[in-house]
């Protein structure tokens, strides 16, 4: 099974992000935009595991230990460029115990034998990919400049900035992820609790 790591979107944020796709999708009509009912925050992506596997998986993330953090959803862009645009994500801006918790999954992991991350972690939430094109960040062959999103960027920078709320994340997710026609669906396999932050 496709199996990633992840963290869920409070209900009040993932609403506000649901009401600005209703308003903006249609100016890039071309594009897969990514239903409201799955938005997430990716922490790692793992694959293709057999069952045995996911539950050695399970058992290491257990040991994780991290605290809650506070996560602010603000700020858009475009992967790699917006010149050559592929993917248009949210951006995320949070505390670093976020991505010391990444480091921590990406090494727990790694002891199965799952890659490591290349990559410094770099959180974003994915809202939309051209048709047909990978949703890798880094520059692809073939990138270049393409119409897709023209008329969503020029309704954007009308816009302002945006802002979409500040959460508190308190757990993180084991998903499985079941590719279908209709875009990905997720389903939650099990979730592991995060520390309340201690307050100083």
């Amino acid at each position: 099974m496709r199996i990633f790591i992840g963290i869920d979107l409070d209900e009040e944020i993932r609403g506000r992000i649901a009401r600005f796709l209703e308003g903006v999708s249609g100016f890039a009509p071309e594009a897969r935009w990514v239903r409201p009912e799955s938005l997430h925050l990716t922490l790692k992506f793992i694959g293709e595991q057999k069952p045995e596997q996911v539950a050695d998986i399970i058992q290491k993330l257990r040991q994780v230990q991290s605290s809650t953090c506070e996560i602010r959803f603000a700020g858009y862009g475009f992967f790699p460029t917006a010149r050559a645009p592929r993917v248009f994500w949210i951006g995320i801006h949070a505390e670093p115990t976020l991505a010391e918790l990444a480091t921590k999954i990406d090494a727990a992991v790694g002891e199965l034998g799952v890659l490591r991350e290349e990559r410094e972690f770099s959180p974003h939430l994915t809202l939309a990919r051209a048709v047909g094109r990978s949703g890798d960040p880094k520059r692809r062959k073939g990138d270049g400049p393409n119409s897709t999103f023209a008329l969503l960027q020029k309704r954007l920078a009308a816009m302002g900035e945006l802002e979409f709320g500040t959460m508190t994340a308190d757990k993180f997710i084991l998903y499985q992820s079941q590719l279908s026609p209709a875009g990905s669906k997720y389903t939650k396999l099990e979730r592991f609790a995060m520390q309340p932050a201690e307050s100083h």
